[in-house]
């Protein structure tokens, strides 16, 4: 298996952390910008797209502040991906900073997808 490759990016965007958690914290918010639809049975969320599912797992929420999901048919332990808010603590400028794996020669074409779903949620919520 090749070894996937951990990357951040760091999104300005202009909303409140909880209404910004809002968006990726739960189903309904994950629906109205990253999948077509998604389901959440506890920790287990099934996001669809297209008619295809794929499922993650939570593996640590802060409400407000961040929440980690791991693909079950990853087949990886070690990776995940993760929304997480920051503010600053002197202008107050939010940021949501995104972490995710990508086998190395993939890194940009994962990076412009998070840029475009980012994009998409700006537009959404009208940031």
């Amino acid at each position: 298996m090749i070894a996937k490759i951990k990357f951040e990016i760091e999104f300005q965007i202009h909303a409140s952390p909880h209404m910004l958690y809002q968006y990726f914290g739960t189903p309904s918010g994950l629906s109205e910008w990253f999948a077509d639809n998604v389901n959440s049975r506890g920790e287990i969320y099934t996001f669809i797209w297209n008619g295809s599912e794929e499922q993650a797992k939570v593996l640590q929420e802060r409400p407000d502040e961040k929440i980690k999901f791991r693909w079950l048919d990853d087949g990886d332990d070690k990776t995940f991906f993760e929304f997480k808010i920051e503010v600053d603590e002197i202008t107050k400028d939010v940021s949501l900073i995104v972490t995710d794996f990508a086998e190395e020669d993939e890194i940009e074409d994962s990076k412009m997808f998070w840029k475009n779903q980012i994009d998409e949620l700006k537009r959404t919520i009208g940031a």
